[in-house]
C-alpha cells in the first residue's frame, strides 16, 4: 500500500534543493537520506533522497537525480509516497494511515449511520475526512478530536459529533416563515 509522506514545492538555491510539505509523521524515517521514495505521478520517480536539512522551518530535501535549479522546478506539486505493509500501524495510537480510514462506517456519537470515509483530505491548515452520505452526497468534516471524538479501525468506524447543519440537508433546516408571516 502506498502512503503520501510529502509534496515537493519550490526550488531552493541552484543545486537542485526543493522545498518539501511534510505529510508525515516520521520524517526523520521517511524521508532520511538514502529513502527511495516513489512518485506521483510516476514517471518523475523513483527519487532517492541524497541531502537533506530544515532552512528557515521549513524542510529542503536534494534527490540524487536531480542536479540543478532547472529540473527541480520541474518537480513541483509532486507527491512523495513510500510502500506500507499494510498490517504496519504507525508508532502513536491517535495516528492512522489514510487507507486504514478510507472505507470506515461514519456514525453520530448515538450510532446513527452519516455515511462512509472516503479518503482523507489533506489541507495546510488542517485534514478533513470526506464522508459520502446515504444520498451521494460528499460532506467534508474537518478531523479534529471535538468533531471526530472516535477512530476504531478495529470496529470498522469512525464517530463523527458534528454541529448541526453540516449532514443536515438544506431542505430539512427549519423554515423561518412558517407560521405564515413573512420576515
Amino acid at each position: 500500500m502506498q502512503v503520501v509522506v510529502g509534496r515537493i514545492g519550490r526550488a531552493h538555491g541552484l543545486g537542485g534543493d526543493v522545498g518539501v510539505e511534510v505529510r508525515t509523521d516520521e520524517p526523520e524515517r521517511r524521508l532520511a537520506i538514502g529513502a527511495v521514495l516513489l512518485t506521483d505521478p510516476a514517471s518523475v520517480g523513483p527519487l532517492t533522497v541524497a541531502n537533506g536539512r530544515v532552512h528557515s522551518g521549513r524542510l529542503l530535501l536534494r534527490f540524487a537525480e536531480v542536479d540543478s535549479r532547472t529540473a527541480a522546478e520541474t518537480l513541483r506539486g509532486t507527491l512523495l509516497l513510500v510502500e506500507v505493509d499494510p498490517s504496519e500501524l504507525p508508532e502513536d495510537e491517535d495516528e492512522w494511515y489514510d487507507f486504514q480510514l478510507a472505507g470506515l462506517a461514519a456514525v453520530r456519537p448515538d450510532g446513527t449511520q452519516l455515511g462512509t470515509v472516503t479518503e482523507v483530505v489533506h489541507l495546510p491548515a488542517q485534514d478533513l475526512l470526506a464522508v459520502r452520505t446515504p444520498d451521494e452526497r460528499e460532506v467534508l468534516v474537518p478531523f479534529v478530536t471535538e468533531l471526530v471524538p472516535e477512530v476504531d479501525v478495529a470496529a470498522g468506524r469512525v464517530v463523527i459529533d458534528p454541529p448541526l447543519g453540516l449532514f443536515e440537508d438544506l431542505d430539512e433546516t427549519p423554515d423561518d416563515t412558517a407560521d405564515g408571516t413573512e420576515g
